[in-house]
């Protein structure tokens, strides 16, 4: 049964599973992907050019170390890669769902996870991670069962969407259910669906995940085809060509109906609605949360991140949010408290080992308990950091690649 009352049955889950579940089951890591993700997070199925969405943080000594957890992700509720979504055959009718599908919320999401934790016999995770819709994942998973997670890592989310986040949504639901081949959500084996509607759809989605400035850097006023523009309507500039590839490639892999479903699921998101409810459950919380941003994201910029720091700083103690200069250097040791838990960014693996550390960057030394990125965070090929032996405060051996994401500046926060 779901949220909203409605039952949908049965449902099938299409999950990858990376590394190996040890015998007390203590080990397992949730990932949660965002609106047109998959299941396939990382490795391949036979052709190394098409590589798992993450595939660059998940595997053997990577940051979700794979020798170490058992790592699963699951395509959502409402999918179109495998789980039960409208794309799927209506039992009661024989055929597809289509906008039939009942509408769902992000705690429905989260049911259908417990649902698969369950087949596999785990009762709690060593830890969960979710980007964008994926984060909104992890909130709700924290707040509802408080017991479940022992750490938790938001990227790039958001407590709720602003008026103009649903805005973009609701344009982008337009385009779709206004192209004359949606026949009403019902365009399943006609041979015709709405590709116009959902390429501008995803066109419009990816002036969002890049700022005014990054759109600068990458693409500037540069002409697609020579120095000379053709004074035509068709694609002239390096931007235009940019937008256009990911529409037509989008197609390929997504549906337009799902897209309608994850769009709504975010609009209506709103974790702490009740602030009372949601300061007693996590009151009775343990789980350690990082939350992490990043200032190129115009969708869920750093305010967003800030906002639930704020609210999770309510109810928890208090750990500080990054807000130093983006960093370019290494690292050193630092009175970083002892954690156990994720490996994530510079010195995490010290801190698994027991031993404490924090990153120094352009001279800012940061406060205890505050963790800054490491340089490569922000796209450099791979950065090494140097780690303190446990009764030394001299550098000791290499502890090999951190964390890394390909956009600008990162701002992080322990709760």
């Amino acid at each position: 049964m779901l949220e909203s009352g409605a039952t949908i049955g049965p449902v099938e889950v299409a999950y990858e599973t990376y590394g190996t579940l040890n015998a007390d089951k203590s080990n397992a890591i949730y990932v949660c992907h965002a609106l047109t993700g998959d299941a396939h997070a990382a490795g391949h199925h036979g052709d190394p050019e098409r590589r798992g969405w993450w595939d660059t943080m998940i595997g053997p000594g990577r940051p979700v170390d794979t020798d170490r957890f058992f790592v699963i992700c699951s395509n959502l509720l409402g999918g179109c890669q495998g789980t039960t979504g409208p794309g799927s055959e209506d039992p009661a009718t024989g055929r597809a769902y289509g906008l039939g599908f009942p509408l769902f919320t992000v705690r429905d999401l989260v049911s259908v996870h417990r649902g698969l934790l369950a087949h596999f016999g785990i009762g709690h995770l060593a830890g969960a991670i979710g980007g964008s819709l994926g984060g909104m994942q992890v909130l709700q998973w924290v707040i509802d069962y408080p017991d479940d997670i022992s750490a938790a890592v938001v990227v790039c989310a958001s407590s709720r969407l602003s008026a103009q986040n649903i805005a973009f949504s609701a344009v982008a639901r337009e385009a779709i259910m206004r192209d004359p081949d949606f026949q009403n959500g019902d365009y399943y084996g006609t041979g015709r669906s709405p590709d116009t509607g959902l390429t501008i759809a995803r066109m419009m989605a990816h002036i969002t995940y890049l700022s005014e400035a990054s759109m600068r850097e990458k693409f500037g006023r540069r002409l697609q085809h020579g120095e000379e523009p053709r004074f035509a309507f068709d694609v002239d500039f390096q931007v235009e060509s940019y937008l256009q590839h990911q529409g037509e490639a989008f197609l390929k892999r997504f549906d337009a109906n799902t897209y309608l479903y994850m769009t709504r699921v975010m609009d209506y998101f709103d974790v702490f609605a009740d602030p009372a409810a949601v300061g007693t459950m996590l009151e009775k919380s343990g789980t350690r949360f990082l939350v992490v941003s990043f200032d190129s994201d115009w969708r869920f910029d750093t305010e967003h991140s800030r906002e639930i720091v704020r609210h999770l700083q309510s109810w928890r103690r208090s750990r500080h949010f990054s807000g130093g200069p983006p960093p370019t250097s290494g690292c050193s040791p630092g009175p970083l408290s002892r954690r156990g838990g994720l490996r994530s960014g510079c010195g995490r693996r010290s801190d698994l080992r027991g031993r404490p550390w924090v990153c120094r960057a352009n001279g800012y030394a940061p406060r205890p308990g505050e963790w800054v990125p490491h340089a490569s965070q922000m796209g450099s090929p791979r950065a090494r950091c140097q780690c303190p032996p446990a009764d030394s405060a001299q550098a000791g051996p290499d502890c090999g690649s951190m964390f890394r994401f390909p956009r600008t500046a990162t701002r992080c926060a322990y709760i």
